[in-house]
């Protein structure tokens, strides 16, 4: 009954000491959190940073165990590191859907299979079956790095739709490539977005119908967009003709063929009151499109104080050299290059004197570049 008793003692008063509570202390492997937009992908981050306190981890088993012997690495501390993206992505060329995931790692040497599981809500790699709990293995190779006290995770050599997630640790780093779909993703995720409380903007319509063009969407899907942007949804609720719509769907027209319907987009658009962004903005629509006779109307239909603009004398002269006088065009921009900002005088000169030769051509879109 004593020793009973005494256990008992023992046992309540470790527990006395052992209570949780809801104070911040220091952690030695402090959690951290991070993420990172990826064209329209986010990819979250979520592990413990340990410290390398003067161990030589990668040399260290103990630390970093070899070949998932006795079992894989947590690449961090405590609870399983996680990863986690919004839409589908590719890791390494290989294919993954879109959630959260435990990352993984079964070093050797300086080679290294990256494990990413969907089972993620674990305690470090411990209970990992490599075989049956895996989505996707990829094999990296680490760099020198330099050094690192704490564990840490780095996003590098972001462009539209790629990256580089590098873990780096003491003297190395380990890269993993990840990259999307680009113009699938971004346009489904157009598709839901334009559903919610972006479906009255016109502006959002324009940019989603102006980046499907530029990227190669659907070209029908993006003039359904660009008409919604001008002509509003349910009931005509939210419609907002304007110059800058307007430009999208002439350039849409453009790309379809239906020059017939992008000459009327314009006779429409040329009515609209502008200032002097939106007037370039369709003039520069008009000019890219090959519409020059439509430009030069365009530039000269505009109010005195726009005219007097050098922008719009720029591409007046332009219009006007594109329409086959040659002369007319050149002279208009000797005229005009006492009053350019100095940075664009070199530029105007170079045009003129391609003019003058007879093979300056305006920057063209897309769909008129052979």
């Amino acid at each position: 009954m004593k020793y009973l008793v005494l256990s008992s003692v023992l046992f309540f008063g470790f527990n006395a000491e052992a209570q949780f509570h809801n104070l911040k202390m220091p952690q030695a492997s402090p959690l951290v959190k991070e993420s990172q937009q990826l064209a329209v992908t986010t990819i979250s981050l979520e592990y413990s940073s340990p410290s390398a306190r003067g161990r030589k981890v990668w040399e260290d088993g103990r630390t970093i165990p070899q070949n998932g012997k006795p079992i894989p690495w947590r690449a961090g501390a405590n609870l399983a590191t996680t990863l986690s993206f919004d839409t589908d992505v590719y890791i390494e060329g290989k294919p993954l859907k879109a959630g959260k995931y435990s990352l993984h790692l079964l070093p050797n040497g300086h080679q290294h299979q990256v494990l990413l599981s969907p089972t993620w809500n674990m305690w470090g790699s411990y209970y990992l079956d490599t075989i049956n709990d895996v989505t996707l293995k990829v094999a990296v190779q680490d760099t020198t790095a330099s050094y690192s006290e704490k564990l840490d995770y780095e996003f590098y050599h972001l462009n539209d739709s790629s990256l580089i997630l590098a873990l780096e640790w003491a003297d190395r780093q380990i890269p993993i490539e990840i990259k999307v779909d680009l113009k699938r993703t971004v346009l489904a995720s157009f598709r839901s977005q334009l559903r919610g409380a972006d479906t009255y903007r016109w502006e959002a319509w324009n940019d989603a119908a102006r980046w499907s063009y530029d990227h190669g969407g659907d070209l029908q899907e993006a003039l359904a967009w660009v008409n919604h942007s001008i002509e509003g949804g349910y009931g005509g609720f939210g419609a907002n003709p304007n110059p800058y719509n307007y430009t999208t769907k002439i350039y849409i027209l453009g790309a379809l063929g239906n020059q017939k319907e992008q000459k009327q987009a314009f006779e429409e658009a040329q009515k609209l009151s502008a200032d002097r962004n939106a007037s370039l903005s369709l003039a520069s629509g008009l000019l890219q499109n090959g519409l020059y006779t439509e430009a030069y109307r365009y530039l000269e239909s505009r109010p005195k104080e726009l005219k007097a603009d050098w922008v719009f004398r720029l591409d007046f002269g332009v219009a006007v050299y594109h329409m086959g006088k040659t002369k007319k065009g050149v002279k208009s921009l000797q005229e005009l290059l006492p009053d350019v900002p100095e940075f664009f005088k070199e530029r105007l000169k170079k045009v003129i004197a391609q003019m003058e030769k007879g093979d300056y051509q305006y920057p063209l879109a897309a769909h008129l570049k052979s």
